[in-house]
């Protein structure tokens, strides 16, 4: 593609907004074009200062509006279905926001849809595999450096949970990072899901059952535990240790500013994931837009979405329950046989 990739933005909240910012004054190669959000004053407010973007209520018609050439998704998970098939019937590349899909049924329909298709067209927002720290880990594990991997400790704490945030999202919004990046990192599935819930913090909101402690069997006999705790009070962390035969190797420790008074030594926390993965959200739409403008698709696929949604629902019945349940997924198509 010559020029600038002209891009609509699906979503104008919170993950969208800082995606129209990052597009606009981060990213080159590109330019938002079209923006779709029901709330037309929020539409208004990410845009300010952005010339020649059209705004509509309805994200079909955002992507059919003049310069469109890639789609960015990020609007609430239920929507998604909608506008990928959206994007398929147009030729239209896209980068969505995790999930891909909330549901495995509507993800499977996806992950069918452009396996019809014959080529990818999608790119899942998992931008923990575009974070430094993650990278390196990566790297050091394809290497056998640490030889077979044994065990993965995760750790994943918020400052509060936002009004609605109810117990399944435990899982299925927030540990599905944590499935994702357990898949990549040990290039294995996840084949059972145990979910233990220890007595409620009293800083939780009623009826919240947080923290918990989830435990995933793998294809290749390792085992991955994740402690998510959503309320934890005091600042946004996120950390994994490695163990294998050979060695072990934790990334997630790297200090802040540290300010130092009579008072004492204060160190920075980061309060939210757009400031804890600010550099991985960088490095992540970047590299859209170079492979997107050279017509290649890489980096999380629709493949990775669909398989996330199906663990994260195991992991929601196991919770209910609190037994351990297997992972069944769907015959993957050849399409997604050789990932990038």
């Amino acid at each position: 593609m010559g020029g600038q990739l002209g891009v609509a933005v699906l979503g104008a909240g919170h993950m969208g907004a800082d995606h129209i910012r990052r597009l606009d004054r981060v990213v080159s190669g590109a330019r938002v074009v079209a923006v779709a959000d029901p709330d037309r004053g929020r539409a208004e407010a990410a845009t300010a200062g952005i010339d020649g973007v059209s705004l509509h209520a309805d994200a079909l018609a955002a992507l059919d509006a003049p310069g469109v050439e890639a789609v960015l998704i990020a609007s609430p998970g239920p929507a998604h279905e909608e506008a990928l098939l959206g994007a398929f019937e147009r030729g239209l590349p896209v980068l969505c926001e995790k999930p891909m899909v909330p549901d495995s049924a509507g993800a499977l329909r996806v992950v069918e849809a452009e396996a019809r298709l014959g080529r990818r067209l999608v790119q899942v927002g998992f931008m923990r595999r575009y974070d430094a720290g993650y990278r390196r880990l990566k790297s050091l594990l394809a290497s056998g450096a640490l030889g077979r991997p044994l065990m993965l400790h995760c750790t994943h704490r918020n400052v509060s949970s936002p009004p609605g945030f109810t117990t399944a999202m435990l899982v299925d919004s927030s540990v599905s990072h944590e499935i994702d990046a357990a898949r990549w990192l040990l290039d294995q599935e996840l084949t059972a899901v145990t979910v233990l819930r220890p007595r409620p913090s009293g800083n939780a909101p009623e009826g919240l059952a947080d923290p918990q402690l989830v435990l995933f069997e793998t294809s290749g006999g390792a085992l991955v535990d994740v402690e998510i705790f959503v309320n934890s009070g005091f600042g946004y962390q996120v950390r994994c240790e490695a163990v294998g035969e050979s060695g072990s190797a934790r990334i997630g420790d790297e200090h802040g500013m540290v300010v130092t008074t009579a008072a004492g030594a204060v160190e920075d926390v980061a309060q939210d994931y757009l400031v804890r993965f600010a550099d991985a959200y960088d490095r992540e739409v970047r590299e859209w837009v170079e492979q997107t403008r050279r017509g290649r698709v890489s980096g999380p696929s629709a493949w990775d979405g669909y398989a996330s949604a199906l663990v994260a629902e195991t992991g929601v019945r196991s919770q209910r329950t609190g037994a351990r349940h297997t992972v069944e997924l769907a015959p993957r198509p050849a399409l997604y046989t050789q990932e990038a």
